[in-house]
């Protein structure tokens, strides 16, 4: 199976730059060819992102994963929150990073956009397989959940009452990155369609991920 597309879909999930319009382009020809499906979904993330300047695009990206975040980014902080877990789960994926050689700078090594571009370079197969399966796929589902209308409106009853930062207005049919991540979900369930792990959670499964610190 090839997984260029990931290391495509993981340029959405970086701060906007230079070219970040270009790159979101690039994915949507990429699902129109590959995913018909999850391109329905993008179309509207890439109509937004082409009709606004690379400005607007930052002010969005900051508002919906670091100030007043919508959800983060962080695949084991949003599977775990601060449970000790999480931390087992980071220590792996510092390991699995350093065995591609792949730098995440300032970020850390769960990132979703590293995490991507990790599954994609990784030759074994199978813990690319229980990493999507067992991590990002349900990650990416509680990133979702976040953007209901339900949760945005208290969220912003919160932030009114605490008198913070000015809170920025919805865009219409709420967030963009909603469409992002549903159209990432879409296609890891199409690439990993039927594969089972049994009724293992993924607490449980995270023996696989953890490396034997006694030889560390």
């Amino acid at each position: 199976m090839s997984k260029d597309q990931y290391i495509i879909l993981s340029e959405l999930f970086k701060y906007p730059n230079e070219g970040y319009q270009e790159n979101v382009k690039k994915c949507m020809f990429m699902l129109q060819e590959k995913y018909p499906d999850a391109a329905k979904s993008f179309e509207r993330f890439n109509d937004y992102i082409q009709g606004k300047t690379l400005f607007e695009v930052e002010e969005v990206f900051g508002f919906t994963f670091h100030i007043q975040a919508i959800c983060f980014l962080d695949v084991g902080y949003v599977l775990f929150g601060e449970d000790y877990t999480r931390g087992e789960f980071l220590v792996n994926m510092k390991a699995e990073q350093a065995k591609i050689n792949h730098d995440c700078e300032e970020e850390l090594a769960d990132n979703l956009p590293h995490v991507l571009q990790l599954m994609a370079i990784s030759d074994d197969n199978d813990f690319v397989e229980e990493l999507a399966v067992r991590a990002v796929i349900p990650a990416l589902e509680k990133m979702l959940v976040e953007f209901k209308a339900s949760r945005t409106e208290l969220r912003k009853k919160i932030m009114k009452k605490k008198q913070k930062a000015i809170i920025m207005e919805d865009i219409k049919e709420g967030n963009i990155y909603q469409n992002a991540l549903q159209a990432l979900l879409i296609v890891l369930q199409s690439d990993f369609e039927g594969v089972n792990f049994g009724d293992e959670n993924i607490e449980q499964s995270l023996s696989n991920f953890i490396p034997d610190c006694g030889t560390c």
